[in-house]
């Protein structure tokens, strides 16, 4: 199996391969408008202001700060105002303990950016991972874009890689080596329920559900090498998109109307991002820059993420399809980068560097990178819910 389908399950590819050139595009940052979270008493108030504090910064929009142009008041489990630039907005959430009290704070901040800006907010969107703990053991969590509220969701001892939230932002679906052979299984992250696609002869990876819930893009080898197929879910018929008996496909994601698949392929024997149209299936190859380009994904607006490897090191990189790579601007220092995953505003990314998971502003070229937490472990393999 190709390189870069192993490093998927976990093993780490070493191959260092002459770069393209490095394209940065500088700009300032937008000002911000501060805020003066001035909350007191109440109940788990610490909670509460700190997880406001982080969502409110994280947007790219407000800051924390004295004599703000908005002011937070009041407590939380009684009712909490932000006033300020026009605007008042009161929550009067429930909150009884410090996890309600975060959930509050999330949903505020959440309104005080919808209505502040009129574009929704992601603070109450989760974050599904993977924390590696052996060579054959890697288990499943999920936590806030805050960093806190931290859940195991799997605990086999085996690998678990590559989950992707379907649209209805509960199933979460990823590649378990629970039978050793990768096979693709679908979690329920409210019940914790799990249950197998299908079985298939041979590997099962990478499955991204469609737009509309119907279907889902996988790739498989049951026919020979590593293909990639839809699979719909009412019929259970599997459709091939690629025929490249001397390259692997990986990592399938949707366009935002479900007419295309971005993919990986080392079909050049590098791997290269590619597109293929679902109804004609027919591929174009869209990325040359780079000696790698890996782990796209594709957001609502019509922009993709990836990970290009440049000089030896691996950058995120943002691009517009339509418009080809004219339109790449790459959003990060060098570094060790992987698996980015877009949050619900189009604007933010959430990706892995050295065993630690970030958030990226791709819209602030000025703005560093936001570790989601500091716990020890190997965390990768982000996928945001959206």
């Amino acid at each position: 199996m190709r390189q870069f389908i192993c490093a998927f399950a976990l093993c780490a590819a070493a191959t260092v391969i002459a770069a393209g050139p490095t394209v940065h595009v500088s700009k300032e940052g937008a000002n911000r408008v501060v805020v003066s979270i001035e909350t007191v008493g109440g109940v788990s108030a610490q909670a509460y202001n700190r997880s406001l504090k982080k969502n409110l910064e994280l947007t790219g929009v407000f800051q924390i700060g004295q004599n703000g142009q908005i002011r937070v008041t009041g407590a939380p489990g009684g009712a909490v105002t932000a006033t300020g630039a026009g605007k008042q907005i009161t929550s009067t959430a429930s909150v009884t303990d410090d996890k309600s009290a975060r959930m509050a704070a999330r949903a505020f901040s959440d309104a005080i950016l919808q209505a502040h800006t009129g574009k929704r907010g992601f603070a109450q969107d989760r974050i599904a991972f993977v924390n590696r703990k052996g060579p054959d053991n890697a288990e499943l969590y999920m936590c806030y874009p805050d960093g806190y509220d931290i859940r195991q969701l799997t605990s086999d001892r085996r690998a678990a890689v590559g989950p992707r939230w379907a649209p209805n932002k509960n199933d979460i679906y990823y590649t378990g080596f629970l039978q050793r052979t990768p096979l693709v299984y679908r979690l329920d992250a409210a019940t914790g329920r799990r249950s197998l696609l299908a079985q298939f002869k041979g590997l099962a990876t990478g499955a991204a559900v469609s737009p509309d819930g119907k279907s889902c893009a996988i790739v498989l080898s049951y026919q020979g090498n590593p293909e990639l197929y839809v699979l719909d879910f009412a019929t259970k018929r599997v459709t091939r998109m690629t025929r490249t008996k001397n390259a692997s496909e990986a990592s399938p994601c949707w366009s935002p109307d479900g007419s295309q698949i971005a993919y990986v392929s080392d079909e050049t024997r590098h791997p290269q991002v590619y597109i293929v149209d679902v109804a004609a299936r027919k591929s174009r190859r869209l990325t040359n820059m780079g000696s790698e380009n890996t782990n796209p994904d594709w957001d609502a607006n019509g922009r993709l993420v990836w990970c290009t490897k440049r000089g030896g090191q691996n950058y995120v990189a943002v691009m517009d399809p339509a418009q080809g790579e004219r339109s790449t601007r790459l959003v990060t220092d060098a570094g060790s980068w992987e698996h980015p995953s877009w949050a619900a505003d189009g604007r933010h990314v959430v990706a892995s560097r050295d065993n630690a998971l970030f958030i990226i502003d791709t819209d602030s070229e000025g703005d560093r990178p936001v570790r989601l937490f500091n716990n020890a472990g190997n965390w990768m393999n982000p996928a945001w819910s959206r």
